[in-house]
């Protein structure tokens, strides 16, 4: 950057002074070559402030293209913004269905599970009933095993196939409870009957002829025993009746009940696929909202920069605009001093240029009067002739001085115009030289705010260690008192031991305070700000 500014030179901005100095040098002289009076007007500058107008309004119009533009930037990102406002609704809309579908998804769950759990505790209840009658049939099955013995010796055989054929007979329709069969149940019950008729009857055959007493006595036993057997036979089915429409019963809810649990698991199986698509459905929307909210953080930030980029351009052109202005408007007022002066030039010229006129007129008319005078006037004509002709040459030098004067304006505004595209040229190269000096101060805005939390972060230590040594005083400062309160007691309490006490005390105590206030002084001497700091 010092290279360049020695290379260019150090001038100011807008400052034109130095160039202005260098072109106020007179030129080289050259012989005015004599131009027409048409010619000079058409190479006038009077043509270059049309030019530098021009200029003017091109570069408004530019700068209106420009805030036209960023206009229009703005007003896209309110429709970006709109936009994203309006997405955002949409998806707050849609995840509020989906909670409320999610909600409704688990109050039904619950509900089943309710049910589920309702018709679980009526199944384990049903078993419960299930095993009592079967407890209940084992029972009974033990109770037909055991007959009471009331006959003799000689029927205990009779007895004992009778139970046992009334035990198989209970076991067979038992096993036909269990297989729901009421035919079957029927035909045993019939088969109960026929055999005991069938077996009560060669009883009754079998008794001797000797003994009809004793036949007499057996036959009214039988008779009884019979009667007996009858009844419990006429219980035991009215029992198994009962239990076969328990069975039936029972095995009607349970199936009923099996139906109901299959239906629920169903919707079970169901649900559970509707909430994990719902667990799908909603992780992709969960990643569709993040990938959204970073697009339209970055897409915010982009903005942000966008605008704060936009608001530097507006204050770098607006600085850059009021420069240029100012630089315009002194170099129109020089420029319009200059024209003024040339017109005033001018003006003199067109003067000369008549006076010359009418003195041509005057020697056409003296050139006339000459020849009509005689040769006696031929001495005073000559030297009437001098005359004029010194005056003549006199303006004609006259005249090519103004038109050398005029030649350096026409030289003095081209370098000017020059002059003009210089510092165009020189405002470029600082505005570049500005921006990278406004991205140096960036950065040594970023290192100072950097140093400045470090500065903050050992302050805060060196407050931290300011904090403890206070503290530590503190303590010191109590355990001083302490150690004075305890002296008093042992004064007050025995003064010839405390006198000695105090004074090994007081022996010891100040080597205490050196090499305590020894330490603080190494501690203070060691610790630095400065320290932290590097």
């Amino acid at each position: 950057m010092n290279q360049k500014q020695s290379g260019q030179g150090t001038l100011p901005k807008g400052d034109v002074s130095n160039l202005r100095a260098v072109t106020a040098s007179p030129p080289i002289s050259k012989t005015p070559t004599p131009v027409p009076q048409s010619r000079e007007k058409t190479q006038t500058p009077i043509a270059q402030a049309p030019n530098m107008d021009n200029d003017w309004d091109d570069r408004e119009e530019i700068r209106l293209r420009e805030l036209e533009e960023a206009r229009a930037r703005a007003a896209q990102m309110e429709k970006t913004m709109r936009w994203w406002s309006d997405c955002t609704a949409n998806w707050r809309e849609k995840w509020c269905k989906v909670r409320n579908e999610r909600n409704k998804a688990r109050d039904e769950n619950r509900q089943l599970r309710t049910k589920l759990d309702s018709i679980i505790n009526d199944c384990t209840a049903l078993k419960r009933e299930k095993d009592e009658l079967l407890t209940e049939n084992s029972r009974l099955k033990n109770g037909l095993n055991f007959v009471p013995s009331l006959t003799t010796s000689q029927d205990q055989s009779d007895t004992s196939v009778k139970d046992h054929e009334l035990a198989q007979l209970a076991s067979n329709t038992l096993d036909n409870v269990k297989k729901i069969d009421d035919r079957q149940i029927m035909v045993g019950i019939d088969d109960i009957s026929n055999k005991s008729s069938l077996k009560t009857t060669p009883k009754l055959g079998s008794a001797n002829q000797d003994e009809a007493e004793y036949s007499k006595g057996s036959s009214s036993i039988d008779d009884s025993e019979g009667s007996l057997m009858d009844d419990r036979v006429a219980l035991i089915e009215l029992k198994l009746d009962e239990s076969q429409k328990t069975i039936i019963a029972e095995r009607d809810e349970k199936t009923s009940l099996m139906k109901a649990i299959e239906t629920l698991q169903v919707e079970l199986h169901s649900m559970k696929t509707k909430y994990e698509e719902m667990k799908v459905s909603k992780q992709e929307a969960m990643l569709q909202i993040t990938k959204l909210k970073e697009d339209h953080k970055v897409a915010l930030d982009r903005m942000a920069a966008d605008l704060e980029e936009e608001s530097s351009n507006r204050s770098t052109m607006d600085r850059r605009l009021g420069d240029l202005r100012r630089e315009l408007e002194k170099l129109q007022k020089e420029n319009a001093d200059e024209w003024g002066k040339k017109e005033r030039l001018e003006t003199e010229r067109f003067g000369l240029e008549r006076e010359n006129k009418k003195l041509r007129m005057q020697i056409q008319d003296l050139e006339e009067q000459l020849e009509r005078k005689t040769q006696h006037t031929s001495t005073v004509v000559d030297s009437d002739m001098r005359s004029l002709q010194l005056e003549l040459s006199e303006k004609n030098k006259e005249l090519v001085d103004l038109h050398h004067a005029h030649s350096k304006l026409k030289k003095a505004l081209q370098e000017r115009v020059t002059e003009l595209e210089h510092t165009k040229r020189r405002a470029e190269q600082y505005e570049l030289e500005v921006k990278k000096l406004r991205s140096r101060i960036d950065e040594l805005r970023r290192d100072l705010s950097a140093a400045e939390d470090m500065v903050d972060y050992q302050n805060n230590n060196v407050r931290k260690v300011q904090r403890n040594n206070d503290e530590l005083q503190e303590q010191v400062e109590n355990l001083r008192v302490q150690l004075e309160h305890a002296q008093t007691r042992l004064r007050h309490t025995n003064p010839q031991v405390t006198t000695s006490m105090v004074g090994s005390i007081r022996s010891y105590s100040p080597n205490l305070s050196e090499h305590s206030a020894a330490d603080t002084e190494d501690s203070d001497d060691d610790f630095h700000p400065q320290s932290l700091l590097h």
